[in-house]
């Protein structure tokens, strides 16, 4: 008979990685078949199926391996394959490539860095709080690609996911780099924070540190505003208007 305590160490990471597949493979590709057939709505679309597709591999995977440059990898060359997979439908190719990879790279580091964290903070119980996070800010996502306007410019300032669409999509839609200046420089800081915070093994005071540069950057996010781009919004408007 197998002792509870193996099984449940097995069970565990089997559930984990799972989760990456469902919310970072799975999903997007559901959502891209959807749209397939009608090229515009993947280009308006891309930005969030995108940033899905990143966070889910990207935060999961880090939180449940433990190894910041493994998640990097893999959430790399998921968001490639989304990208062939919306063009092999009929999205029209991007724009802007580098702004493209640019914007992938920075938000992959970025959705990475806090999974890392998480393994570190909290051990085998740290993808469960990668799932929550990415299970709450794709929730955001939906509500903000369905109903555009619906939640206000202040609280979408707030989300590290939104900063990825936005800079995704205007890279795909024909703004490139600089519209999305201030969403950029937000995930980078993050990720550069998140990645001292997990290296020096700050246990005490990693999430105030955080905390105090998220706050600092939404603000950034919120009061920079950007040259406007057609079909980037996706209700962010104090960056595209």
């Amino acid at each position: 008979m197998i002792p509870l305590r193996p099984l449940k160490r097995l069970t565990w990471p089997a559930s984990a990685w799972s989760a990456t597949v469902v919310l970072g493979v799975a999903v997007p590709i559901l959502v891209l078949l959807t749209l397939s057939g009608s090229p515009s709505s993947l280009v308006i679309s891309s930005g969030p199926i995108l940033t899905l597709g990143l966070m889910g591999v990207g935060i999961i995977a880090a939180s449940t391996a433990g190894r910041f440059g493994l998640a990097v990898s893999l959430a790399l060359m998921n968001g490639a394959s989304l990208i062939v997979f919306a063009l092999l439908l009929g999205m029209p190719a991007p724009t802007h490539p580098f702004s493209t990879v640019l914007a992938m790279v920075i938000a992959t580091v970025s959705f990475s860095a806090r999974g890392a964290l998480f393994a570190i903070t909290l051990s085998q119980r740290g993808w469960l709080m990668a799932l929550f996070v990415v299970a709450g800010e794709a929730s955001v996502l939906l509500i903000v690609s369905l109903f555009p306007g619906a939640l206000p410019d202040w609280f979408l300032a707030l989300l590290p996911a939104q900063w990825a669409s936005i800079a995704i999509q205007a890279s795909l839609s024909g703004a490139g780099t600089l519209a999305a200046i201030p969403v950029l420089i937000a995930l980078a800081g993050t990720a550069v924070t998140t990645l001292l915070a997990a290296r020096f093994c700050l246990h005490r005071w990693p999430y105030p540190l955080m905390f105090t540069v998220w706050l600092g950057l939404s603000a950034l996010v919120y009061f920079w505003s950007a040259p406007a781009t057609p079909n980037a919004g996706y209700g962010f408007a104090l960056i595209y208007s």
